[in-house]
């Protein structure tokens, strides 16, 4: 159960990247992959202060990475696919609510039609629930919905909201084959770890 390349580009499709610090819908400030100070890391530092793409990722994968070793224990005696892993990995990065989901213990009991009917019980705001059949989808059938790209949000207003109509897509796997190859890159010669300055 670890994060491979795949599961990353999987969780990183139901999201955007932005290299600046931005306020996400309710006024939170946010960057990277939905990086927020919550996860330990500030993200204020970044305002009006993008950062290259390999930085955005780094950081995002150490906070990732939090959030994985928590799926490991809400599902600890029972061995998850790489989709189930990547599934269940990416409902918790956008809920947080791994170790209180129905769905969780009905599939550990042996529910199995009775976890796939809770999945979407996680269905609030209304815009979410695509997501969420792709993730109960990956779980179930092992069905992946990226192609291999992620969403990159290249403007803001003046307000720090992301301008939609700026997104491009950008392939990201030789950066997430270099970040999960090995505990640290090097650039510019001089090591950088996904914990500095956290």
């Amino acid at each position: 159960m670890q994060i491979t390349v795949r599961t990353a580009l999987e969780i990183a499709h139901h999201e955007a990247l932005v290299r600046q610090a931005y306020r996400d819908s309710v006024g939170v400030w946010t960057w990277s992959i939905g990086v927020t100070n919550s996860s330990g890391h500030s993200v204020e530092r970044y305002i009006d202060n993008p950062q290259p793409l390999i930085r955005c990722l780094e950081v995002w994968l150490w906070v990732l990475d939090r959030y994985a070793r928590r799926v490991r224990s809400a599902f600890d005696g029972f061995e998850l696919t790489e989709p189930q892993f990547a599934a269940a990995l990416s409902f918790d990065y956008n809920t947080g609510g791994i170790t209180r989901a129905t769905w969780v213990q009905l599939w550990k009991a042996d529910d199995i039609s009775g976890a796939r009917r809770a999945f979407l019980n996680w269905r609030r705001p209304p815009e979410i629930i695509p997501r969420r059949e792709k993730e109960r989808d990956l779980f179930f059938d092992g069905i992946w919905s990226n192609r291999g790209t992620i969403t990159e949000i290249t403007r803001l207003t003046a307000n720090y909201s992301p301008i939609f109509s700026s997104a491009i897509q950008i392939d990201i796997r030789n950066e997430l084959d270099a970040l999960l190859g090995r505990p640290a890159l090097v650039e510019s010669g001089k090591p950088i770890s996904a914990d500095a300055n956290a």
